[in-house]
């Protein structure tokens, strides 16, 4: 079973105020795990759309 990582909510509210100053579009989903920290330890993407 993979452990999931979250930020703590002192760690996205501190995010969420750093984004609304800044005057460019907003990052990818991914961009935004990657900078909170917030992921799957011991996931491994998989490229493709899982069929065979």
């Amino acid at each position: 079973m993979t452990q999931t990582t979250h930020p703590s909510k002192h760690a996205v509210r501190a995010y969420l105020e750093r984004r609304t100053h800044e005057v460019k579009p907003p990052p990818t989903p991914e961009e935004i795990r990657r900078q909170l920290g917030w992921g799957l330890m011991g996931f491994e993407q998989k490229v493709g759309n899982g069929r065979s």
